[in-house]
């Protein structure tokens, strides 16, 4: 067992290497490059649509949940505990530089999520309960000239997504708010996991409306509930933060200015920086893989490309803001390179509490666990609706669709009583595994989403 899972750590580190970064990176810049930079020139538009009232209502187009909602589901999937704890890994791995390569991916994943949710809602289907059915594999199976090809593709995509679903969106989330929980309550996991799954079968049960119906409440409030907080530790920590900015910004370029020594356990390098920040981001946001346009394509919308844009604020709501807020927080704590009273190195979620500890004391970690609860449960709410999709993809059988709910939602169990370094390791390499055919996806279709921004730039300028 001890080598096999040596094996599937081997593959991970492989899948997430530079050959997986560099792909999903360069499909962003070429994108970006070919659309004329539209995507960051729309940015404003693009915020001010998502935030609008008309956003929060259903329109008179086809769909099933208004653009509002449909953004909030994904959201819901993607603003988990990669903004906590996979910003601290990040920052101790590669250094406090790591966060400015993390920006630098979200400022290219902004074309890559506009480009994926666009083609999804152009291309999607209504299955036979009349629900919208959209999402990469559909737009593989609709959009491509070479059916087959776009068929095997599709369900190759469809597969992992589903596999990824039990893996990164339900037993590491459930592990990881078992284990905060835990940590800051003394709560058995056994109870966390029977309440977790309770939570979750009642939500799932009802389907997209009712994902939707909570996400709209659960996750703008626990991001400005988050934001608020980390705010407050930056005010209090403000006489650290020009230091903390200081080694963010050169540390990112040249390490070796800074000097030896000063982040004491945290070894530094600009390609470590690269590596971490590019790799936590992605998984962080998931711009690229594809998982943001099976919800984007239920929206309400009246046109793919305005839905692409609302789409693509994911990814600066998720990065540009509630990552900055976790890195800001680390960098002016002075906590970066401590060690815990144990005398190992402070990393991960302990990293973030530690941060949120100097300004709040023993609040700051209570705030951090309630964090990591609210992120991780709408997490998986979020990847139960994209898993579902999937897997529906798939069986092509409306009616095995509530056997994938019930069993998603005891899984949930199992992922809050079990140790799951293992389940991550292989849950990671699914995810990672959806990008291809998605990458290859939009690289193949660049020239249509070309032709769709050039068409609805007209209609921004009229406005």
């Amino acid at each position: 067992m001890e080598a096999f899972s040596k094996l599937i750590g081997t593959i991970d580190d492989f899948v997430w290497g530079p050959v997986m970064l560099v792909l999903l990176v360069g499909t962003g810049i070429f994108l970006t490059v070919y659309l004329g930079f539209r995507p960051w020139r729309n940015l404003g538009y693009a915020l001010k649509t998502v935030l609008s009232k008309e956003a929060r209502q259903k329109s008179q187009a086809d769909g099933d949940v208004s653009p509002f909602s449909a953004l909030m589901t994904t959201l819901a999937a993607t603003i988990g505990t990669g903004n906590i704890v996979g910003v601290a890994t990040a920052m101790f791995s590669g250094g406090p530089g790591a966060l400015v390569w993390m920006w630098i991916s979200a400022a290219f994943g902004l074309t890559t999520k506009f480009a994926e949710c666009m083609l999804a809602f152009r291309f999607r289907e209504t299955n036979a309960k009349g629900e919208m059915a959209g999402g990469p594999m559909y737009t593989m199976k609709n959009g491509f000239k070479n059916k087959q090809f776009g068929l095997v593709m599709g369900f190759l995509f469809a597969l992992f997504g589903t596999l990824a679903s039990f893996g990164i969106g339900n037993l590491s989330q459930a592990n990881s708010i078992a284990g905060a929980i835990q940590e800051t309550f003394a709560i058995p996991t056994w109870i966390t996991g029977v309440i977790l799954t309770a939570l979750t079968l009642l939500v799932v049960v009802g389907g997209i409306q009712s994902i939707s119906r909570v996400s709209s409440v659960v996750v703008p409030t626990m991001a400005v509930f988050y934001v608020i907080a980390g705010l407050i530790v930056i005010i209090i920590n403000f006489r650290n933060l020009p230091t903390g900015l200081y080694q963010i910004f050169v540390m990112a370029f040249n390490p070796k200015a800074v000097g030896g020594g000063v982040l004491g356990a945290v070894t530094a390098s600009m390609m470590n920086a690269m590596r971490y920040g590019v790799a936590r981001g992605v998984f962080s946001n998931e711009a690229g893989l594809g998982s943001a346009a099976i919800a984007a394509s239920a929206s309400t919308t009246e046109d793919a490309v305005k839905q692409g844009y609302i789409s693509m604020t994911g990814t600066f709501f998720d990065t540009i803001v509630v990552c900055s807020i976790t890195g800001l927080t680390i960098a002016s704590s002075g906590m970066l390179g401590a060690s815990g009273a144990d005398g190992t190195p402070l990393k991960g979620v302990a990293l973030t509490m530690a941060a949120f500890e100097t300004a709040l004391g023993p609040v700051g970690k209570i705030l951090v666990s309630v964090g990591v609860v609210l992120f991780a449960y709408s997490t998986i709410i979020g990847w139960e609706y994209q898993g579902e999709k999937c897997f529906e993809f798939i069986a092509k059988n409306h009616t095995v669709i509530m056997v994938y709910r019930i069993l998603f939602s005891l899984v949930v169990y199992f992922g809050a009583t079990q140790t799951l370094d293992l389940v991550w390791n292989i849950s990671d390499i699914m995810n990672a595994l959806m990008a291809v055919p998605n990458l290859i996806c939009l690289l193949l279709m660049s020239k249509t989403i070309k032709e769709e921004v050039d068409r609805y730039q007209k209609i921004i300028e009229m406005k």
